[in-house]
């Protein structure tokens, strides 16, 4: 019987056939490196405000509490964010006429909400409680970062599925005593940490995976 195809053809054949392996292989590996990349999750990239709101100046220079402004962090699932009221405070008598400030006297003089946009948001099937953190001795910094050295507020991590599991499988590392959770750049101490509570934590692991901890 003849041959269909010439030597050159099934060569060809088996290299295009070779060459498409790799090729999905390789997208499947950029698909799967991209999903997991800081830009994907919008790490470093801030989200525009109506006010140009600088952390480094008000947490950083002039050290104002971090519940000052997020007054429902120790207690509520939302830290909450600065109304007109809270804000004009000190904006009464400092900056009172500036420009930039003009989208919050409008929101008092409407009685709106500022409409702050939120940088670190998780999607709806993500339960997330902020005062059982602060509760536990989970720091600010911890997922926010050093915002007290920021002009615009950014994420610092991906806050995704997997770094959330990383911290409860084991939380000690991350732990602080109740009175330096709002302090930045705390440096730990192992007397700090009691051994009673490093061995709860270590017998919580189960319980803090559990599918059902973080969606409900």
């Amino acid at each position: 019987m003849a041959q269909l195809f010439s030597r050159r053809a099934t060569t060809v054949f088996r290299a295009s056939l070779v060459l498409g392996l790799v090729a999905v292989a390789g997208a499947a590996g950029l698909g799967y490196v991209s999903s997991r990349s800081d830009s994907t999750w919008n790490v470093g990239k801030p989200a525009p405000q109506p006010i140009p709101f600088r952390h480094d100046l008000h947490s950083g220079t002039l050290k104002i509490d971090c519940r000052f402004c997020h007054v429902s962090v120790e207690k509520a699932a939302d830290a909450g964010m600065p109304s007109a009221q809270t804000c004009m405070t000190c904006h009464s008598q400092v900056w009172a006429g500036a420009s930039l400030l003009e989208p919050l006297r409008s929101s008092l003089a409407l009685d709106q909400p500022v409409t702050w946009t939120s940088v670190h948001r998780l999607p709806a099937y993500a339960f997330f409680h902020h005062g059982a953190h602060v509760s536990k001795g989970v720091a600010c910094e911890t997922c926010h970062g050093r915002v007290d050295q920021m002009a615009e507020t950014v994420k610092t991590q991906t806050l995704s599925m997997g770094w959330c599991l990383d911290c409860h499988r084991d939380p000690v590392p991350h732990l602080r005593p109740q009175e330096a959770v709002f302090t930045m750049d705390w440096k730990p101490h192992d007397r700090d940490m009691p051994e009673d509570v490093r061995a709860f934590y270590r017998a919580a692991s189960q319980r803090l995976t559990s599918c059902n901890t973080c969606h409900r």
